[in-house]
């Protein structure tokens, strides 16, 4: 069923040279559209400057775009320290809201973390939205969806950002399903569309051979996870000032059965990889666990951190916090040094934006040297071991 949305609509007629059923009239400054002429093709829809027609499916409600405003950025904090990803986000999102012409907003969620406000705002953010509860001391995903639902219930907000980490990934999906909208996952692009004043959200797609434009044209908000280190933060500014607004969040309606138990930290990497100016990444070619050693041994030497392909995740030489790929983690490092990696398209997805990449591979014909800027066709058996006697 198509309907339209009188409160939006201003009777400009581009409606009608759209509709090639002549379904279409204006009627005291509004679009009357005859149901029995008209074919859903979707022409208005598409013409109308005002997003004011709308196609009517499986019961959806039209949405008044005018009633939400704001682009938010999920404000992801661990223990008091704020995700790198966010700072990220906040740059993209002061450039979103300003082609929007709305605030940009960071939503906190956590106890005892108010402290953060004024990081938030130093590098963007107009408001930070804050909500502190002994229920959001630790991460669990109901809660945290829970508390984000009610205050994007509340506010309306027209976009919603997050990092694609694990906890981004983990309930952002929840919030999406309880808001009734789209999500797109794992964005390395987002922009606003000129015409339209959609998000436009971009991801590998198909193993990462295409890259997915995404639109959610008749939801709001409008959201998407963002993989980290692919988007630059602003310079912080200590003199921004911006709007610190306190929330209550009434947890009495959410039934919950699971409880947080303790953290765990992750004592096999002493460096964080997503981080480091230097990684080592082992692959396939290292054969075996056994010899996992010598990346380790070269990263030693280096002070770099460690990484490995999903095929050395998956032979369990190494634990998943090294994967790096479309699957694992997303890096942007000054040096990468991929040994015994062929060089898979998901691979590359998490690497290539690295600012020098070297690549050790037996294979002349690797994938892994079309990318790479330093290239030793060799056997790294013989290699790394020169290589670590020489920088030691």
């Amino acid at each position: 069923m198509i309907e339209v949305i009188r409160d939006t609509c201003v009777g400009c007629g581009a409606c009608i040279k759209a509709c090639a059923y002549d379904a279409i009239t204006i009627i005291d400054t509004c679009a009357e559209i005859n149901q029995d002429k008209c074919t859903l093709c979707g022409a208005c829809v598409s013409a109308c400057p005002f997003d004011a027609i709308f196609i009517r499916k499986f019961g959806q409600q039209a949405i008044n775009r005018n009633a939400y405003n704001g682009v938010w950025v999920f404000a992801e904090q661990k223990q008091g320290a704020l995700a790198p990803v966010v700072l990220e986000l906040l740059g993209k999102g002061k450039e979103l809201a300003s082609q929007l012409e709305t605030k940009l907003v960071a939503v906190l969620l956590g106890n005892n973390i108010a402290s953060l406000s004024r990081e938030l705002i130093a590098y963007g953010a107009d408001e930070v939205i804050v909500a502190d509860h002994p229920r959001l001391e630790n991460y669990l995903d109901l809660p945290y969806a829970f508390a984000l639902t009610a205050l994007a219930e509340k506010y309306k907000p027209e976009v919603i950002l997050s990092g694609a980490t694990v906890m981004g990934r983990s309930f952002i999906p929840r919030v999406a399903i309880n808001l009734h909208t789209g999500l797109t996952a794992d964005c390395t692009g987002l922009e606003i569309d000129n015409n339209s004043g959609h998000l436009l959200q971009t991801r590998p797609a198909f193993g990462g051979n295409i890259m997915a434009t995404i639109e959610t044209p008749n939801h709001l908000p409008q959201m998407a996870t963002v993989r980290h280190k692919v988007m630059d933060p602003l310079e912080k500014d200590e003199n921004r000032k911006g709007t610190i607004i306190q929330e209550t969040i009434d947890f009495s309606a959410l039934e919950d059965s699971s409880e947080f138990l303790e953290f765990i930290h992750d004592d096999s990497q002493t460096i964080n990889l997503t981080e480091a100016d230097f990684v080592i990444a082992g692959g396939r070619g290292l054969k075996n666990a056994e010899n996992f050693h010598l990346i380790e041994d070269l990263a030693k030497a280096l002070d770099a951190a460690v990484a490995a392909s999903r095929a050395a995740v998956d032979n369990e030489w190494v634990s998943y916090p090294h994967q790096v790929g479309q699957t694992g983690k997303t890096i942007k490092p000054k040096v990468y040094i991929a040994v015994g990696i062929s060089g898979a398209i998901q691979h590359l997805a998490g690497m290539q934006s690295s600012d020098y990449i070297i690549a050790i591979n037996k294979d002349s014909n690797a994938p892994i040297f079309k990318v790479a800027d330093f290239g030793v066709v060799g056997d790294l058996f013989e290699i790394l071991p020169a290589l670590i006697k020489k920088i030691g």
